[in-house]
């Protein structure tokens, strides 16, 4: 069973370090803070995806069955490499305390947290090899539904949403932007256009909105401080003034990351060629959507008041 980064930093007892980083890694992003992750051994998860069932049909007395086999198509994905150092001058850390280097470790952490969330929505491994494939990338055909054809996008219709959901599999959460949710709260307000609202609260007692009890992650922002899906994409009629919402469903069996160790954290202590001390994080993780609708995408929203 995959367990998230929270969950498996419990396990490792007297890593104080390693804990730490993790628990740094899952506060930075929401993404890392809800998706489970699959131990595996080498550098691969080889499977099997159901794509289509056996036909059924009746039959009368002496007649036969019409043969009809089920599509199974074999896939593999790979893992990724992920991490960086984390430099602090020795200087720092003499005359400001050994706090400062906690402080510094934790601007590195956030920064790799939210560089593999980036990866996670827009990931292309053929653009760089390095990277695994993310959901943009990944969803096609019945699992990418377009919210409208208007160029540069249509307002987010809740119909539209309500059907997003019910395209995946057991759906445990929506990824969206900031914007967006401001968006979807500011409709559950207007009596005229609707939406069931609610709220709750995560691991670190920060509120969650949800959609009909469906929690809405938010992407943190990048380096360049820009979102991960603002509304700068290009939608199914044409412009790139539009956003996205996906659906998601968690799990063994349907969309979840894959590691190999989990997450290494090493501390290097101090450089012989610099005066600074070292922490390399690395992380050998990927993504397995090993159910054909564990995750869908709605595209083509524009930056307007939701409509019912």
């Amino acid at each position: 069973m995959g367990l998230t980064l929270l969950e498996s930093s419990k396990l490792n007892s007297g890593q104080v370090i390693r804990n730490a980083v993790i628990e740094m890694f899952a506060r930075s992003s929401g993404v890392l803070r809800v998706l489970p992750f699959n131990d595996i051994q080498g550098n691969a998860l080889r499977y099997n995806r159901e794509e289509a069932l056996p036909g059924i049909a009746f039959r009368g007395v002496n007649e036969s069955y019409t043969e009809s086999t089920g599509v199974i198509n074999p896939l593999i994905e790979v893992l990724a490499i992920a991490g960086g150092d984390l430099d602090v001058d020795r200087f720092i850390v003499q005359t400001q305390g050994m706090d400062q280097r906690a402080t510094h470790e934790q601007m590195k952490v956030k920064a790799l947290a939210q560089e593999w969330s980036r990866v996670f929505i827009k990931g292309d491994s053929e653009a760089d090899p390095r990277q695994f494939d993310g959901l943009q990338k990944r969803l096609t055909g019945s699992q990418l539904i377009a919210n409208g054809n208007t160029s540069g996008g249509d307002p987010l219709s809740l119909i539209n949403l309500d059907a997003l959901i019910d395209s995946v599999a057991d759906c445990s959460h929506l990824l969206m932007a900031k914007q967006m949710r401001r968006r979807l709260t500011a409709a559950a307000r207007n009596t005229t256009v609707g939406g069931y609202i609610t709220y709750g609260q995560d691991e670190f007692g920060r509120r969650v909105t949800m959609y009909n009890d469906i929690p809405i992650i938010v992407p943190y922002e990048d380096n360049g401080g820009t979102e991960f899906l603002d509304f700068t994409e290009a939608g199914p009629g044409g412009g790139t003034t539009s956003t996205s919402i996906y659906a998601m469903g968690l799990g063994d069996g349907l969309l979840s990351g894959i590691q190999n160790g989990g997450m290494d954290v090493r501390d290097l202590g101090e450089l012989q060629d610099k005066p600074k001390y070292r922490t390399r994080v690395e992380w050998y993780a990927g993504l397995a959507l090993e159910h054909g609708r564990a995750a869908s995408r709605l595209w083509g929203i524009k930056d307007a008041a939701v409509v019912a």
